[in-house]
């Protein structure tokens, strides 16, 4: 079964950038079999989609609030998705998961099959 590991959070002060990565955490399997999506959750809120990056990278999809500061990757060959993420605010302060499925990029989180534990993104001064 895929296992993906998030990695690159922390504490940032507004305006900061931090780079998220999603890597399967087992050898054998491969991320280019699977879009993957990016979702966050803050205390007290639902989860949201953040973004999403097809299969093959050639269709990427993303939330509002974030469209023109966070930029979703993917490298295959490494077997990584990347998020990168700029002039953060505060109220990027969240836990962000990476989730995968097989078939298309979404922001709901109900199409996803696998995910990841999270990593906590603080923005605060």
């Amino acid at each position: 079964q895929l296992q993906l590991v998030e990695s690159g959070g922390g504490l940032v002060q507004p305006g900061g950038s931090l780079r998220l990565s999603c890597a399967a955490s087992a050898s054998g399997f491969t991320l280019d079999y699977y879009a993957i999506g990016w979702f966050r959750q803050a205390p007290g809120k639902e989860r949201e989609g953040v973004s999403c990056i097809s299969r093959r990278g050639g269709s990427t999809a993303y939330a509002d609030s974030v469209k023109g500061r966070f930029t979703i990757s993917r490298d295959n060959a490494k077997n990584t998705v990347y998020l990168q993420m700029n002039s953060l605010k505060p109220e990027d302060t969240a836990v962000y998961y990476c989730a995968a499925n097989r078939f298309y990029c979404g922001l709901t989180s109900g199409g996803y099959d696998y995910w990841g534990q999270g990593t906590q993104v603080t923005v605060s001064s």
